[in-house]
Order: structure tokens, then sequence, then C-alpha cells
């Protein structure tokens, strides 16, 4: 079984490469720190990012993304029969347009695929046409709109990416 630490090393602008592996609780100080900054109006607590590890087995997979010993960015996924939905992608703001969101995104559509999901669903900020566009290139569909649905008022475009397992 291919994973996280099999993923490709990705660099850009001379930037050191960057490895994805599992996160683990040891990673939560700086993962909060990236959130935080990467999330400002609606970051998420560290209960919560803990409790969502502590289902990682089950029905999470989280990874982070490290470049020179530091966490540059960190993903998430929950799946539950033959749907998964990306929960997160925060990349660092001095690491971004480098390929390490779909590296990310990539290794989450795997994981989907390896528990058997036929469909991955996500949520993104609708005045985020960097992320929208990453998500395009990946085939994901709008399929949807939540309005207000972030803690700023802003509304979240539903997408939906099928795929073929």
């Amino acid at each position: 079984m291919s994973g996280p630490a099999d993923a490709r090393p990705t660099g850009g602008n001379g930037a050191a490469p960057v490895v994805l592996r599992l996160m683990t609780e040891g990673d939560l100080p700086e993962v909060m720190e990236l959130e935080r900054a990467t999330f400002p109006a609606d970051a998420w607590s560290e209960g919560m990012l803990r409790g969502e590890l502590a289902d990682q087995p089950r029905t999470r997979h989280y990874v982070v993304a490290v470049a020179d010993g530091r966490i540059v960015g960190y993903a998430g996924l929950a799946a539950a029969g033959d749907q998964a939905d990306v929960q997160t992608i925060a990349v660092a703001a001095g690491r971004r347009r480098a390929g390490i969101g779909g590296a990310m995104l990539s290794e989450l559509l795997a994981e989907a695929r390896r528990r058997g999901a036929r469909s991955v669903f996500l949520e993104v900020r609708a005045d985020n046409p960097d992320a929208q566009a990453v998500y395009d290139r990946f085939g994901f569909e709008r399929i949807g709109l939540r309005r207000a649905y972030y803690a700023d008022g802003i509304d979240a475009i539903i997408m939906k990416k099928d795929l073929n397992a």
C-alpha cells in the first residue's frame, strides 16, 4: 500500500523539498500556528484537530507537508462508506504556488480511493479563486452553495469529484 511516505517531494522556487507524512499529535503546535494564520476568522481549535487525529485510523486521514524540519502545510480527509470529504487544506503563505497543496490533495484522493470512496466532496470559500482553481484542475465540479457558511459571512462553494476507482 502506498501512502504519504511515498509521496514525491515537492519543491519550487529553489525551496527545500517537501515530504508528506501522517500527522501526529506532536505536530499540533505547529499545525495550530499555521491554522490560525491561514484561517483567522474560523480557525479550528486544537481540541477539534486532536479529535480528528484520534479518529484517524477509522475514518480520518491527516497529513503534514514538511520542509527543512518545519510543517509548511497540512490536509485532512474524512471517509466513511462510499463518500469522503476534504476537511481542510492549508499551506504556509511563503510556500504557496509550489505544488504543495496539489500534492496533499493528491494524497487525500488516493486515500479516499484506498478506503473505497466513490465520491469526494469539499467546501471552498467563494472569495478564494486560487483554491477553486486547484480543485477545478483536479476535476472537482461545483454542485451547490452554502450561504454565509464561514464565520465572516462568506459563502462556501460545494464541490464534488467522482472517483473512477
